[in-house]
């Protein structure tokens, strides 16, 4: 006489199967709970009030500079790249930093352009120059002058284009006021000297 066979509810091997994906599953939460989120030290949150554009023909080898000077009488230029609120973003020396090497191939940037940002209001009257630092090509140089005031919406403050005849020229672009508030008044364009030989 045969004996009847027992039935499980499950088999013992599947029982095993969903132990092992379980304590799978926990040490794999568990790597993550212990995982180290992503440093936020190195982390720079940029703010602008005012951006300063300095832009030159495209491809032109001849190295033009910004200085700025802020109402307490602070030069923000290519040897003092952050000064109080202002920031030389890029150093744009014509021809000389033109080239880049991406991914082992040589990258030509032919924009020629310096940009200097005002990272927090603070009030006083303001000084724009250019200064053309180096001729490569002997020639006049025409330089666009753009001033926006970012908040509380972007606003082109001042708008326009100085032409360098020669090496060692500097022109006053523009001088403002800025308030507390951020608001900008007295725009003008009469000059002050800020390059002085001993700093170059």
């Amino acid at each position: 006489m045969l004996k009847p066979r027992r039935r499980y509810g499950q088999d013992p091997f599947t029982d095993m199967l969903f132990n092992v994906l379980l304590v799978l599953s926990l040490l794999f939460a568990m790597a993550l709970v212990f995982i180290n989120p992503p440093s936020k030290d190195g982390n720079v949150t940029l703010k602008a009030e005012v951006i300063i554009t300095i832009t030159w023909p495209d491809a032109d080898p001849n190295d033009i500079d910004t200085w700025v000077e802020d109402g307490a009488g602070r030069l923000c230029w290519f040897k003092s790249r952050e000064q109080g609120l202002m920031h030389l973003d890029r150093d744009d020396r014509g021809a000389l930093n033109d080239r880049i090497m991406v991914n082992g191939k040589e990258v030509v940037n032919p924009l020629n352009q310096e940009v200097v940002t005002l990272r927090g209001v603070e009030p006083g009257q303001y000084t724009i120059n250019v200064h053309y630092y180096k001729s490569e090509t002997k020639l006049p140089v025409p330089v666009t002058v753009q001033v926006v005031k970012i908040n509380p919406k972007a606003e082109v403050v001042y708008y326009s284009q100085i032409v360098l005849e020669r090496q060692g020229e500097e022109r006053t672009a523009v001088r403002f006021n800025m308030d507390a508030g951020g608001r900008v008044t007295d725009i003008n364009t009469e000059p002050k000297k800020l390059v002085r030989g001993d700093k170059i």
